[in-house]
């Protein structure tokens, strides 16, 4: 089956070739490396990479095919064979390319939210043919001051195998690397579950190539309801549930935190309660380094959500928290922002010259959140050692040389309500303990009063009858570190730049 893609350009075939598994690959060169490690990977299913396509800058090998796939395009039209071919890893297979180039290249893919690898220079001086073993993954080191962390052991990938696994918010940027990543462990059946019926098609088209919707795969629900969420666990009955669904905007929750309770708590709060009754094995809850210690309602109502886990703790469902900071490579993350004032030729806006942030990569994360799940005993809140924070101006001016973009004004608009300049991975007042994983620690849940239920209730009620005053006072008081930064009355006054 093909794709036929036109706008202003030539007419632009593209093979699908998602009868295979694995995620959707494109090659940076067709020539004998290229074409020799798409063999190696249509021939070896465990690399997990299914090739689709090439791109070369060889005139003469446009529209050419190797092993049934075609050259796309030249690497002046990368970012478009990506959209087209909704690839998930780009391989540069160029063993010859400086590592400086490979670097350039790859930020360009991330930039689209695409993993990158590629060949080892050293492979050019070798007399044999290239195999799938050859591969490298990309190091971000240069972006984030450390090498890329993989913490997904054989054993969490194990776990996933032959269970029913369900992911919320499965149309966001984490949700859908969870689902591709669990995809690739063998699930019994994986249920995309998203309110956002066009966040579903994207990614059942990433995934099977088809976007049909009619298939008991993908689910049409709000986690606001709770009706509906026990209508979907008595129809898929899930053995693990991975809770991506968020409202997780910081500026967006300043202004609207009735939203935020709804959402953040009242949904995760309906989860639990329909994992528990089902008898879900486990469920871990997406968090963000914003809940500890926070100082906006987007960090409250995410550290109120892993309160609620802590209160619900015991029982037959595992409950657990995994919290991180900012990912680098999704979809409309900071590298893809940056790349696209750079290209519109504006500045790059940051918030303050010293304002530092956790980084980690796409799938760094969802292989911090896979191998929480498999660790997950009882309730608990876990944290990949992410190393040093990294200030976002050099992030900036590390991306903008990878880009040829030697002359990059920032623009500094002042951090926005609610933000801080430097983030926290654990709260001041939290019991931490390590793990079996020795760059993975845990906190331990915290106390919860007697009268913590009844104060829910009084929130979600608040927050039901739209009533902001009251939601932000619920928040302190069922949240005794939450300090918001500004008066919200000066937040919703506040002009709001665009994100960092």
């Amino acid at each position: 089956m093909s794709q036929v893609t036109a706008t202003n350009r030539a007419i632009v075939e593209i093979p699908r070739q998602r009868s295979r598994p694995g995620l959707t690959t494109v090659v940076v060169g067709a020539g004998a490396a290229g074409r020799a490690l798409v063999r190696d990977l249509i021939r070896v299913s465990s690399f997990g990479l299914n090739p689709v396509g090439f791109v070369d800058d060889d005139v003469a090998l446009s529209g050419s095919h190797h092993a049934r796939r075609k050259v796309l395009g030249t690497l002046a039209e990368l970012e478009r064979v990506l959209d087209d071919t909704h690839a998930e890893v780009l391989v540069i297979a160029i063993p010859s390319l400086s590592a400086n180039e490979i670097q350039k290249i790859g930020a360009r893919a991330m930039a689209c939210g695409v993993a990158v690898r590629h060949l080892p220079p050293f492979l050019a001086a070798l007399q044999r043919e290239v195999a799938g073993t050859d591969m490298q993954a990309l190091q971000v080191r240069p972006l984030i001051g450390r090498a890329e962390m993989h913490v997904v052991s054989r054993e969490a990938a194990r776990s996933i195998s032959g269970k029913r696994v369900l992911v919320t918010g499965a149309g966001g940027s984490i949700g859908s690397e969870l689902c591709r990543q669990i995809q690739g462990f063998a699930p019994q059946a994986l249920v995309m579950l998203d309110h956002d019926e066009s966040n579903l098609h994207r990614l059942e088209l990433e995934i099977t190539g088809q976007g049909l919707l009619n298939t008991d795969a993908t689910v049409v629900a709000d986690i606001r309801d709770r009706a509906r969420l026990h209508q979907v666990f008595r129809e898929h009955r899930p053995q693990i549930i991975f809770h991506a669904a968020a409202l997780k905007h910081l500026p967006v929750l300043e202004r609207h935190p009735c939203e935020g309770v709804k959402s953040n708590v009242l949904g995760t709060h309906n989860l639990v309660d329909a994992a528990r009754a089902h008898r879900v094995e486990k469920l871990v809850l997406i968090s963000t380094d914003k809940a500890a210690d926070p100082s906006s309602v987007l960090g409250a109502t995410k550290r109120l959500a892993e309160m609620v886990l802590g209160d619900h703790q015991g029982g037959d469902t595992a409950l657990a928290s995994v919290r991180f900071g900012n990912v680098l490579g999704s979809r409309g993350s900071l590298l893809h922002v940056i790349k696209q004032q750079l290209a519109a030729g504006r500045p790059v806006t940051v918030t303050h010259p010293d304002v530092t942030r956790f980084f980690m990569t796409v799938e760094e994360a969802v292989g911090l959140v896979i191998e929480a799940s498999h660790m997950a005993d009882g309730a608990g809140t876990y944290v990949l050692d992410m190393g040093e924070p990294v200030r976002i101006v050099d992030i900036v001016e590390r991306f903008a040389l990878m880009l040829n973009a030697h002359h990059a004004e920032i623009e500094f608009t002042g951090l926005r309500p609610g933000e801080k300049l430097h983030e926290e991975l654990f709260g001041s007042t939290e019991d931490v303990e390590p793990t079996a994983h020795p760059r993975i620690a845990r906190s331990l849940p915290a106390q919860t009063d007697d009268w913590f239920q009844a104060r829910l209730l009084d929130l979600y009620d608040a927050a039901k009858h739209n009533r902001p005053d009251e939601v932000r006072e619920h928040l302190r008081q069922l949240v005794p570190e939450y300090e918001p930064a500004v008066n919200h009355r000066e937040a919703l006054a506040a002009p709001y730049p665009d994100d960092y």
